[in-house]
């Protein structure tokens, strides 16, 4: 009986470890030179990028994962309760807030998953266009723009998809980096 404690205690741990690795590349200088906004939407927004990209590796295997996963995501959202409550948030608006953001977290990674399995190459960068950078995701200009961002999620997809899911089940997680030249918005 204990030992199911310790597991999940064990699965958190590595767990949180996985999200510090996705907090650090998504902070990374790269993707805010190139015009991701260096404000909190902008950093929920890489946040939500990694984490999708992670996630997405996870749900193939989604019967061994699927604790993991759940883990994750818990990890994420305690992080975001935390981080709105030391932002002055007040304890009765924190819930809401947080449901907001898990919806939009949601939203994203549908819109993510269905554009890069789109054909068509630009529905990822139209996707990011509109909710990464906010710019309208129709527009040529905000494609092109959003190209550099288009294609390092490619490469990280790329990257994530040839590492093993126990690595990322450890709280190990390598990705590229973010090359985005070209980029301004």
């Amino acid at each position: 009986m204990l030992s199911r404690f310790f597991k999940k205690d064990r699965t958190r741990d590595r767990a949180r470890e996985l999200y510090r690795d996705i907090i650090v590349q998504a902070r990374k200088p790269a993707f805010y030179e190139a015009g991701v906004p260096d404000t909190v939407d902008g950093r929920f927004d890489m946040i939500c990028l990694h984490m999708f990209l992670v996630m997405r590796r996870l749900k193939p295997e989604e019967g061994r994962t699927s604790e993991f996963s759940q883990a994750l995501f818990d990890v994420m959202f305690k992080n975001m309760d935390d981080s709105l409550r030391e932002m002055g948030v007040g304890d009765l608006i924190v819930g809401k807030r947080v449901r907001k953001l898990a919806e939009d977290f949601y939203g994203r990674i549908n819109a993510y998953d269905r554009a890069l399995n789109d054909e068509e190459e630009s529905a990822l960068a139209d996707a990011l266009s509109r909710n990464i950078l906010g710019l309208p995701g129709d527009e040529a200009e905000a494609r092109e723009v959003a190209q550099p961002l288009a294609a390092y999620v490619r490469q990280a997809a790329a990257t994530l998809g040839n590492q093993k899911v126990e690595r990322l089940m450890l709280g190990f997680v390598s990705f590229p980096e973010p090359a985005m030249t070209g980029a301004t918005a």
